[in-house]
């Protein structure tokens, strides 16, 4: 077998071999050259010590975050060299401590040498995820490699051995010892695949959605009589799969009813969901709080759960327009449109109010073009020349009225004028 080694990866590799030191390449870049797929990491195990790594490599860019691991930058990106796991310091013992067989074979550059220890090729063969060696070991090794399994399977279309997903189905509960940040990691790496919900369906089945994520099964349950034309769950997984493959979008697709089950009502025989959209991003933010998103990220996701009922109409008006850009804020609107198209079109492919989306993004690319204002501070006066014009001391009645002011320009643009605004203030003193 030939690989393509990039120039970088290969000077790592003879350089710690001059230095007498043994290197190869292993895991995902072996694996995706025997799938015949783009290699995207390109990682380097070697019989040479973190520090020796360090030594060997004084004159190049590197740290050091993980133990065990250099990362070593040039130009084209960063690549990881770790030295062998195990105790015996050799690549038999580290590939025996890989997670699956398919990512336990090594490549020997200098012999052109493929090194299949533990039958990688014959799973990928086979489609298959299995476990290097006990998968119970492998598992309580690391219990985020629970997550992998799926992530894989999922990913590459392979199914799972079988003593490995009976194992990863009993030991589900030790997802819990993993770090949350770890989980997160994972997580969001099933949330990017091509079909997310066939992740997220698989981990559910294996048990592992109940403890780290337990408060989406809340929504899948069967149909019961006039609950709801589908569970909760299954919208979720249909309307995360119809947008792009973007972090935010995922999430918010993911959580835009997950509170759903704790607000229904029944009201005239019919189930209601009165203020799902506020309980919802809520629940977001706690779920997203505790698998540590950044708030910046909880913060975007809450704002699109909160106005993604958009029940547009042909006869809105331009003011009406103009509000929703300003409750989502002009950088989220597009955002928010994508997730309201792929919620409604969840409900079926031919949704009329998905198709009426189209229109409505033509009236907010023009009501953006003119450069409506959307906060008080694109006004064309100031906290400070309400407070002149009216003689009031500063003070929540300055941001109060500056809020009133936004809305009659809302209403109508071209009031945005300081001559305009300050009659206005003027004419609320008159008696």
């Amino acid at each position: 077998m030939q690989m393509e080694i990039p120039g970088f990866v290969g000077f790592i590799i003879k350089r710690l071999n001059q230095s007498g030191h043994q290197a190869y390449l292993v895991g995902g870049a072996v694996r995706d050259a025997v799938l015949k797929q783009p290699v995207i990491d390109w990682d380097i195990a070697t019989s040479a010590s973190r520090g020796e790594i360090r030594k060997a490599f004084s004159d190049t860019r590197l740290f050091a975050l993980k133990q065990g691991t250099v990362t070593l930058v040039d130009s084209t990106g960063h690549f990881e060299v770790t030295a062998f796991r195990g105790e015996k310091n050799c690549l038999e013992d580290d590939l025996a401590r890989r997670d699956f067989t398919i990512n336990a074979m090594a490549y020997d550059m200098e012999n052109g040498e493929l090194i299949d220890l533990f039958g990688g090729i014959a799973d990928i063969e086979l489609k298959r995820v299995r476990a290097v060696g006990d998968p119970a070991i492998r598992f309580r090794e690391d219990p985020v490699r629970l997550m992998r399994a799926v992530r894989f399977a999922v990913e590459l279309g392979f199914g799972m051995e079988s003593d490995t997903l009976e194992t990863l189905i009993n030991l589900s509960p030790i997802i819990d010892l993993a770090a949350p940040e770890r989980i997160r990691q994972e997580f969001m790496k099933v949330l990017m695949l091509r079909k997310p919900s066939s992740g997220l369906n698989l981990m559910a089945r294996t048990g592992l959605l109940e403890y780290f994520l337990p408060e989406i099964l809340e929504g899948r349950r069967k149909r019961q009589n006039d609950f709801h034309r589908f569970t909760i769950f299954r919208h979720a997984m249909e309307t995360m799969d119809r947008t792009d493959p973007v972090p935010l979008l995922r999430l918010s697709a993911l959580f835009h009813d997950i509170a759903k089950p704790r607000v229904r009502k029944k009201v005239d025989g019919k189930w209601r969901f009165h203020g799902h959209e506020r309980a919802s991003a809520d629940l977001a933010e706690e779920i997203m709080e505790r698998l540590r998103f950044s708030r910046e990220m909880i913060r975007k996701v809450q704002n699109l759960i909160l106005h993604h009922m958009i029940d547009y109409a042909p006869a809105w008006s331009d003011a009406a327009v103009r509000r929703l850009i300003r409750r989502s804020g002009p950088e989220s609107i597009n955002d928010l449109i994508m997730l309201r198209r792929a919620d409604l079109l969840a409900h079926g492919p031919g949704n009329k109010e998905a198709n009426l989306l189209e229109d409505l993004e033509v009236r907010i690319r023009e009501q953006l073009r003119r450069g409506m204002a959307t906060e008080t501070k694109d006004l064309a006066i100031d906290g400070r020349e309400v407070m002149e014009v009216l003689g009031i001391a500063p003070g929540p009645m300055v941001g109060k009225i500056l809020k009133e002011l936004m809305e009659k320009v809302i209403e109508d643009p071209e009031l945005n004028d300081r001559a305009r605004l300050t009659a206005i203030l003027e004419r609320s003193l008159s008696p």
